[in-house]
């Protein structure tokens, strides 16, 4: 297993994902423990020791199942991450009743790693606000020995990053965000990494493979990298691109069956990480995959110096592409929530003066349409 430094300690490059464990086979939807159980015996015997759950994770099982069988470990042979769920404004001023519940549920006395569970748009406000007091109440738990490192796992915008640590930014000792080959540039991922490379902020990654969009490519794809590295498969290119980039020091793998396990581990043994042209290759390879479903949107902006509503097409545009070639999920609607009424997509009036200016010719005002329909869905 290849260790990264994190201040004073060794942390396994392989981090465990506690958010897809495998379940009964019942259509219960319960974890299936003797499964989990076997993973994580076999994942620690090969050496990783970072483990990632959450408040809401297998509608707030996971804690506990992971909890009940980290029980068979010594304590100081694994470090333990969970997260304060702001991603539910009801949550915000809960903070120490959680805290303790989490506790209670991870049967731990203190959390190695503890987070902001993911900054974004809706919840930023929240976050900072002093009378719910979630950064004050974290650093009294480090103060108490509670709480290990502060970090934060962010899905948010560039800007909303940079919100956050302008104001936090002294407390903050990592942060975890969505990082992969395709979404460096789709959500703009390489922005992000820069600005923590800046912060020198350590980067801990969750969607290393886009939840599993990445393990599977087309055939052609799949051939133009085996062109270059015949034994690699698509799920290793993934984790080499991560090893890529020195700012990563934990990636996470939401790993839910042995099979996985054991692969990400081989993967893991050793650091092969890509040379500029492989990197420049799979950003090909992104480049066509995205072409197929998405606008070709450069952000040049001449758009937004003739919309009469004020819209920032360009982040519209950013944001209907995600959507729309992930097919739906949470963050376009996460973002969009979050705006005000006169800055959504359903603003635009139609006139097509953003058009008219337009260098790729994009039918913005049907793009305008088509995302308020997609939202409603």
């Amino acid at each position: 297993m290849i260790y990264k430094n994190f201040q004073d300690i060794k942390l396994s490059a392989l981090g465990m994902g506690c958010m897809r464990f495998p379940l009964c086979k019942d259509g219960s939807k319960k974890i299936d423990k003797d499964a989990t159980r076997e993973m994580i015996d076999y994942a620690i015997r090969q050496g990783v020791n970072y483990f990632d759950t959450a408040w809401g994770y297998h509608h707030g099982t996971s804690e506990v199942v992971l909890g009940e069988l980290l029980k068979a470990y010594p304590r100081e042979s694994f470090y333990l991450a969970s997260k304060f769920p702001g991603y539910d404004l009801n949550n915000m001023g809960k903070i120490k009743e959680i805290f303790e519940q989490q506790l209670e549920r991870c049967g731990v006395e203190y959390f190695d790693f503890y987070l902001f569970h993911n900054l974004c748009e809706l919840n930023v406000d929240a976050y900072l606000d002093p009378q719910y007091g979630i950064m004050n109440d974290m650093l009294e738990q480090k103060k108490a020995g509670r709480i290990r490192h502060i970090g934060f796992s962010t899905h948010g915008t560039l800007e909303t990053v940079q919100r956050f640590l302008d104001a936090y930014g002294e407390h903050m000792e990592f942060c975890q965000i969505q990082l992969n080959w395709l979404d460096w540039k789709m959500q703009n991922a390489k922005a992000k990494v820069e600005l923590l490379r800046e912060k020198q902020i350590p980067i801990w990654v969750m969607e290393p493979v886009r939840g599993g969009k990445l393990a599977v490519l087309e055939a052609d794809y799949e051939a133009q990298l085996k062109a270059l590295r015949p034994e690699a498969s698509t799920v290793e290119w993934a984790f080499r691109f991560l090893q890529s980039i020195p700012e990563v020091t934990v990636t996470l793998s939401g790993m839910s069956n042995m099979e996985q396990l054991a692969e990400n581990i081989a993967t893991y043994k050793e650091e092969k990480p890509l040379s500029d042209d492989e990197i420049q290759k799979l950003f090909d390879v992104a480049r066509a995959m995205t072409a197929k479903s998405t606008l070709p949107c450069t952000a040049c902006r001449y758009c937004t110096e003739y919309c009469p509503t004020g819209l920032d097409i360009p982040n519209l545009i950013e944001l209907y592409n995600e959507h729309v070639y992930s097919g739906g999920g949470f963050l376009a609607p996460m973002a969009i929530g979050a705006m005000p009424e006169e800055k959504k997509p359903s603003a635009c009036i139609g006139c097509r003066a953003c058009e008219a200016v337009c260098p790729q010719n994009i039918k913005i005002s049907e793009m305008m349409t088509d995302f308020v329909a997609r939202l409603k869905k």
